[in-house]
């Protein structure tokens, strides 16, 4: 698998779906867990399984090795079994069967990679090295942290809310000067705890734009 392009950066919506993890030990159970907390349904296969991953609810599991054909029918698979036979022959497996995959510590024998992730609420930012250096990633999203406090909450609500009362009029958001809005001190507004003022400094802004 070609690890020498640029990513093509995706969200992708596994809430539903299939997705098998292969391995049993807490990077495997750490994988499991962050497909699980987006709606996932998640099965494990591992010659070993921890109590780490026993514990996560809805989560199936067999304890066994992994069989050639295993990844048929999942839409998502992710191994780390920390075996590099193990997990170059899955990766292999699935990439033959259409699969994506990711083969942790292995950016060769991966489709895609895993960024370190912020979430706050529904925001969610992501900071990632191409499988590089996770440790990078990692560092960095911990930065971004500190600095994406309750207020960014906050607007992402109002900005929703007007591009949804847009969208209800039959107008396009699309065009309209969003970025200038970003611009206009609406967050110093919401961080005072004035929201009506930037709701209202929003309005201004985007009538200007589309006039």
């Amino acid at each position: 698998m070609p690890v020498d392009q640029p990513l093509y950066p995706v969200n992708l919506i596994v809430a539903g779906r299939a997705c098998l993890v292969v391995g049993g030990g807490p990077i495997a159970a750490r994988k499991a867990a962050g497909l699980v907390s987006c709606g996932a349904r998640v099965h494990v296969i591992a010659a070993a399984v921890s109590p780490a991953v026993r514990a996560l609810d809805g989560v199936t599991w067999e304890e066994r090795e992994y069989r050639v054909g295993d990844v048929v029918g999942y839409r998502l698979v992710i191994t780390a079994t920390g075996d590099p036979a193990v997990d170059g022959a899955v990766a292999a497996d699935a990439d033959s069967a259409g699969i994506w995959v990711n083969s942790a510590d292995d950016p060769a024998n991966c489709s895609f990679t895993l960024p370190a992730v912020l979430r706050r609420g529904e925001l969610v930012v992501t900071v990632s090295t191409g499988g590089r250096s996770p440790a990078l990633a990692t560092w960095l999203r911990d930065q971004l942290s500190a600095q994406l406090g309750p207020e960014y909450l906050d607007l992402l609500d109002l900005l929703a809310e007007a591009r949804e009362e847009l969208r209800a009029t039959g107008r396009s958001t699309e065009g309209l000067d969003w970025q200038s809005a970003l611009n206009s001190g609406m967050l110093d507004l919401i961080r005072t705890g004035d929201l009506n003022r930037a709701r209202e400094r929003l309005q201004a802004c985007l009538s200007s734009s589309s006039d």
